[in-house]
């Protein structure tokens, strides 16, 4: 008997271990975007995508919003690309240097409630990759890939370039709370879209802590001839290179003859 006290001692202390605490934060991101495949023609001029989401709690919701933050994180596809900077030598202009970047978004946008630099510490907004700033962008830089510091002149020229374009763009009020737990964001989508799948990340914070995160993503695919073209040249490459030199001389061809002097 004396053996068996202990041991109805630790089972007990076990189940009240294994009970769930009443005051324990237990949140939950259920998100969905206004359409998952998004088609576009030669002439398309640029569009929006729509966020919504909303955010689920074991307790009753909070009354006060502002417990809450958002992060949203599109990323695009994915490519190798290269910044090349210019010097003025005997008047006229010659690329000085370049840097690659190795494989990076085409396109990145990243929305929240409020500036993110409001939202959580500076660790855990490099640790969490929040705001453009803090985004992984690899470099080649010699014989290493690494990322370097946000004001590198190469990086700060990729970055600008790229948010000329409209294809890295950063918003801290572009998240809007509908009550305490809706909550909606836009995502522009500008006329040199780039085609592929695109992943959205949403992370919610409260007090500066990651409380739970999750993902969705949508598609951009073109429609008509230009798409056909392409499909062709992906999936049947040698056809399509058959067909484009015949395509070629045929044109010289008839040019010949149209433009021959007698």
């Amino acid at each position: 008997m004396s053996g068996a006290a202990p041991r109805l001692l630790l089972t007990a202390l076990l189940f009240v271990l294994a009970l769930p605490l009443g005051g324990a934060r237990a949140e939950k991101l259920i998100v969905s975007v206004s359409n998952a495949r998004i088609t576009v023609t030669p002439n398309y001029a640029g569009g929006e995508l729509v966020l919504f989401g909303s955010i689920e709690r074991d307790n009753p919701a909070p009354t006060d919003a502002a417990r809450y933050d958002l992060v949203v994180t599109v990323t695009g596809p994915r490519a190798d690309m290269v910044t090349r900077r210019k010097e003025r030598r005997f008047g006229i202009w010659i690329n000085a240097d370049s840097r690659e970047f190795l494989m990076v978004p085409i396109y990145l946008a990243v929305f929240s409630n409020r500036p993110i630099d409001s939202i959580a510490p500076i660790d855990v907004r490099r640790r969490q990759q929040l705001g453009i700033s803090h985004v992984l962008l690899t470099q080649r830089i010699g014989t290493d890939y690494a990322d370097v510091v946000s004001d590198d002149q190469f990086r700060s020229a990729f970055v600008r370039l790229r948010t000329e374009r409209g294809l890295y763009h950063e918003d801290a009020a572009a998240v809007k709370f509908l009550t305490p737990t809706l909550f909606r964001t836009g995502i522009p989508l500008p006329a040199q879209v780039p085609i592929g799948s695109y992943d959205v990340q949403i992370k919610l914070f409260s007090g500066g802590e990651l409380l739970t995160e999750t993902e969705t993503s949508f598609e951009i695919a073109k429609i008509g001839f230009e798409q056909f073209v392409a499909d062709a040249a992906r999936q049947h490459g040698l056809i399509y290179g058959v067909l484009t030199a015949l395509m070629a001389l045929m044109s010289g061809w008839m040019a010949s003859i149209v433009f021959r002097r007698d």
